[in-house]
C-alpha cells in the first residue's frame, strides 16, 4: 500500500560476504562513531516504521547515494546495489531498463514486468503488469524503497517484487541549477526551484533536459521531463498534488548475436540502420492525495484518498523485413499505441488496542488504442524502408483491476510481533479488433486472486532481529502476452493461464553504533509459469510451462569503520530454474513446438549471482580540492541464460568505478556540489544486458565502455 511521508532518512545496509556475518556483533560493540538515525519504511508496512522493525527484505535508498550514483538518468546508477535486484541499463533508451526481483521479471525482453513500480504512490505498472521507469525524476527524489519477497504479494497482481520512488517534500525556500557533461555526448541540464507559499501552501517544480549520443551507431537519445508538486496542510489535513510530464526521442541500435559481439561489441546489426529502428514516447499525468488525521484515542486513525490520470503515446519502428509482414496475421513492423490511464485507492488506518490495522479499497484501469503499420512503402527499387506504410492492425485494449486490502501489526511480547495482511481481487484484460481483414483477435480474460501474506520478527536483544515471512501471489499475463496464439491462428491467447507463486523467507538483521548488517534465504515455487514460445518476426507468443523454484541467499553490510571511511557491500546468489521440461520454437508461425528445455535449465535473464562493493574515504583538513569523498565502487554479474533453451550464455563480469564528490560553500546561502565518475575503469567487454529469448539470436547488448561524468550542481537556500 504505497504512501508517501516526509521524513528524513540516511544510508541503508547492502551486502556482503557471509563470513563477516560472524564478526559484526564485535565491529558493533566497538563501533568508533554513533550511528545516525534509522530509516523509517512505508513499503510492506501497516504505517510508517523502522526498517530495523520489518519481518521482511527490504532497501532504502537515500537522496545521498543518489546524487553519487550518476547523472540521475536512470535508476540502474543506484538500483545495482540492492541485494537480489538485477536492475540492468540497456544503452538503449528506445528500451527500458531490464529489472527483476529474485527472478521475477525476467523472462521480459522488453519494458518491465512482473514488479510493482510507484512514483510518489501513482502506479508506474499498469493494471496488465507491464511497467515503465523513464519518467520518474530522480533528482527531486527523496529516497527509494525496494521490496522483495513474500511482503511484495500484498501489492496486488504482477508483484514479485516492489520498487517505490519518494519525492521531497518542500522545507524552505530554494532554488537549484545542474549541468552534465559525459562521454559519448552526454549533456543534460537541470532547474528546480521549491518554496513556502504561505497560507500552508507550498511548491516545489523542476525542469530538466538530456541528449546523448550513445556508443553504438543508431542509438542516440533526447529526453526533457517537467515535475510539479503543490501542497496545502491545514489542521488535520494534507493535500497534495503532483503533475509530471515527459517526452522522448531514441533510436534503436538493437541486440547483436554472438558472432557481432564477438567481433566488435560496440557496433550496430545493419537492421537498425537499413530500418531507422527509433522510438518517440509521450507521456503526461496528474495524481491528487488526501489525508486527513483523526484527533483522539479512536479508533480510527487517519484515513487517505488518492486519485489519478495519466495519458501515455508511443510510437515505435522497428527492424521487421517487408517479405516477413507479408502473411495476413502480421500485425506490421509500425507500433503505434495511445493509452489512457487512471486510478483510485481508498485507505483507513485503525487503532487495535496496542496493534493496527489498515484496510483499503483500490481500482485501476487502462486502455489503449493500438494501430500498427507496416515499416515500408512501395516496392522494388523504389521500396522505402523506416517509414509508416499501411495499416495492419487496429484494436483497443483494456485491462481493469478492483482489489481490496488489509495489513495488520499486531505485539505478541515486548520483543515479538506478527504482522499479516490479504489483498484480494479481480483483473480483466480484453482486446476489441477493429481490423477484421485477417480475421478477429477479439477475446477477453479474467483473473482472480486472494494473495495472502505473513511474517514474524524476534528481537532477542536490542539491535538484533530474527525473521520469518511467507505469502501467496499471482502475475498475471500481460495484454502483450494474450495478443497472439500460439498456432498462428486469430483470436485471443484464451488458454493463457497466470502464474501463482508460494513464497518464503528467514532472515536476521544486526544494527550497532557502526555496523549494519543483513541476510535472508528464501525460496519461492511457481505453478504454470508464463513462458515465451516464440519471438520472432515482431510477434511474441507465450504459453504455461509448468513448474519452476527460485532460491537464494541475499547478505547486506554497511560498516563505518572509521570517522572518514565508510565500507559496504552486497551479494546475491539465486538459483532460478524450471522444475518441468517443455518445447518450444525456433520459427514463427509455431504449430509444433521443436526445441527441447530441459528440466533444470535456467530461466532466461536471471544471473546466478551479483555483487557490489564500496569504500568511500573522505579525508577533511585536505586543502582546497583534496577533500570532499573519494570512493571506490565494484560491481560484478554472474553468467545469464540468453533464452530458455540454455543454448547460450552472457558471461559474468566485473567492473570497476571511481567517483569524487565535493561541496564547496561560496557564501550567501550558496553551495556548489562537484561530482566526478570514471565508469567501468579497465574497459572491460561486457554484455550489459540481454534481450531474452530473441528469435532471431540477437540476444546481446552491449555494455558502456569506460566513460566520464562531470557534474555541477548549484544551489541557493534562504
Amino acid at each position: 500500500m504505497p504512501a508517501d511521508h516526509p521524513v528524513r532518512f540516511v544510508p541503508r545496509c547492502l551486502l556482503t560476504p557471509l563470513a563477516l556475518c560472524c564478526a559484526s556483533a564485535a565491529w558493533a560493540q566497538a563501533a568508533p562513531e554513533p550511528r545516525p538515525v534509522e530509516s523509517v519504511l512505508v513499503l510492506g508496512s501497516a504505517r510508517a516504521q523502522q526498517a530495523f522493525d520489518s519481518p521482511f527484505a527490504v532497501s532504502v535508498i537515500d537522496a545521498d547515494a543518489l546524487r553519487a550514483a550518476g547523472a540521475m538518468v536512470n535508476l540502474s546508477e543506484v538500483l545495482t546495489r540492492v541485494p537480489g535486484l538485477v536492475a540492468n541499463n540497456r544503452n538503449n533508451y528506445a528500451q527500458d531498463l531490464q529489472i527483476s526481483s529474485r527472478g521475477f521479471g525476467a523472462r521480459a525482453a522488453f519494458g518491465v514486468r512482473g514488479l510493482r513500480l510507484y512514483a510518489d504512490g501513482i502506479p508506474a505498472t499498469m493494471p496488465d503488469g507491464q511497467g515503465q521507469v523513464a519518467h520518474i525524476d530522480l533528482a527531486g527524489a527523496e529516497r527509494i524503497e525496494v521490496l522483495r519477497g513474500p511482503f511484495s504479494a500484498l501489492y496486488g497482481n504482477s508483484s514479485g517484487g516492489v520498487i517505490a520512488v519518494f519525492g521531497a517534500p518542500v522545507r524552505g525556500q530554494q532554488v537549484e541549477a545542474s549541468a552534465d557533461v559525459g562521454s559519448f555526448g552526454l549533456h543534460q541540464a537541470r532547474v528546480g526551484f521549491a518554496a513556502p507559499l504561505g497560507a500552508g501552501l507550498d511548491l516545489r517544480a523542476s525542469l530538466s533536459a538530456m541528449e546523448t549520443d550513445g556508443f553504438r551507431p543508431q542509438s542516440a537519445a533526447q529526453r526533457q521531463l517537467g515535475n510539479l508538486r503543490l501542497g496545502w496542510q491545514s489542521g488535520n489535513d494534507t493535500l497534495v498534488l503532483r503533475i509530471s510530464d515527459h517526452t522522448q526521442r531514441a533510436q534503436d541500435p538493437l541486440g547483436l548475436d554472438r558472432a557481432q559481439f564477438n567481433a566488435d561489441p560496440r557496433q550496430t546489426t545493419p537492421q537498425a540502420l537499413q530500418f531507422d529502428t527509433r522510438k518517440t514516447i509521450r507521456q503526461t499525468q496528474e495524481g491528487l492525495q488526501w489525508r486527513h488525521r483523526v484527533d483522539g484515542d479512536g479508533v480510527l486513525a487517519d484515513t487517505t484518498v488518492m486519485v489519478y490520470n495519466g495519458t501515455r503515446g508511443v510510437t515505435q519502428w522497428q527492424a521487421i523485413a517487408p517479405a516477413t509482414q507479408a502473411p495476413a496475421r502480421h500485425g506490421g513492423g509500425l507500433v503505434d499505441f495511445d493509452r489512457a490511464y487512471r486510478g483510485a485507492e481508498a485507505r483507513a488506518r485503525w487503532r487495535l488496542g496496542p496493534g493496527e490495522l489498515v484496510t483499503g479499497l483500490s481500482i485501476e484501469d487502462q486502455r489503449d488504442d493500438r494501430q500498427g503499420y507496416e515499416n515500408f512503402t512501395g516496392s522494388g527499387a523504389g521500396q522505402q524502408l523506416g517509414v509508416q506504410g499501411r495499416l495492419r492492425r487496429d484494436e483497443d485494449n483494456r485491462a481493469t483491476t478492483r482489489e481490496g486490502f488489509a495489513q495488520a501489526r499486531w505485539p505478541l511480547a515486548e520483543a515479538l510481533a506478527i504482522t499479516g495482511g490479504l489483498r484480494s481481487g479481480r483483473v480483466r484484460l480484453s482486446t476489441t479488433d477493429r481490423y477484421l481483414a485477417n480475421g478477429d483477435d477479439s477475446g477477453a480474460l479474467d483473473f482472480r486472486y486472494t494473495n495472502p501474506a505473513l511474517g514474524l520478527q524476534w528481537q532477542p536483544q536490542p539491535g538484533w532481529a530474527l525473521q520469518a515471512s511467507a505469502a501467496r501471489a499471482f502475475e498475471s499475463p500481460t495484454l502483450g502476452e494474450l495478443a497472439y496464439r500460439p498456432d498462428g491462428q486469430a483470436g485471443f491467447n484464451l488458454q493463457l493461464k497466470g502464474q501463482q507463486s508460494r513464497q518464503f523467507e528467514l532472515g536476521t538483521k544486526v544494527r550497532g553504533q557502526a555496523v549494519e548488517f543483513e541476510a535472508a534465504v528464501f525460496s519461492a515455487e511457481v505453478d504454470d509459469e508464463i513462458g515465451v514460445l516464440s519471438n520472432s518476426g515482431g510477434r511474441s507468443s507465450f504459453r504455461n510451462v509448468g513448474r519452476t523454484q527460485r532460491r537464494g541467499l541475499e547478505l547486506a553490510l554497511r560498516w563505518q569503520a572509521a570517522r572518514t571511511l565508510t565500507l559496504q557491500a552486497s551479494t546475491s546468489w539465486l538459483h532460478a530454474a524450471y522444475r518441468d521440461g517443455f518445447l518450444t520454437c525456433s520459427a514463427v508461425p509455431c504449430t509444433a513446438p521443436n526445441v527441447p528445455v530441459a528440466a533444470g535449465n535456467r530461466i532466461a535473464g536471471a544471473p546466478n549471482a551479483s555483487a557490489y562493493a564500496e569504500a568511500a574515504w573522505r579525508p577533511g583538513g585536505l586543502p582546497g580540492w583534496l577533500s570532499g569523498e573519494w570512493a571506490i565502487e565494484w560491481r560484478a554479474v554472474g553468467r545469464t541464460a540468453v533464452n530458455d533453451a540454455n543454448s547460450d550464455f552472457a558471461g559474468g563480469y566485473a567492473l570497476a568505478h571511481l567517483r569524487w564528490r565535493h561541496t564547496l560553500a561560496l557564501g550567501a546561502g550558496n553551495t556548489l556540489e562537484i561530482l566526478a565518475r570514471v565508469d567501468n575503469l579497465f574497459d572491460r567487454v561486457h554484455a550489459g544486458s540481454v534481450i531474452v529469448n530473441d528469435g532471431n539470436g540477437r540476444f546481446f547488448e552491449p555494455g558502456t565502455p569506460r566513460s566520464a561524468l562531470l557534474s555541477l550542481r548549484w544551489q541557493h537556500r534562504w
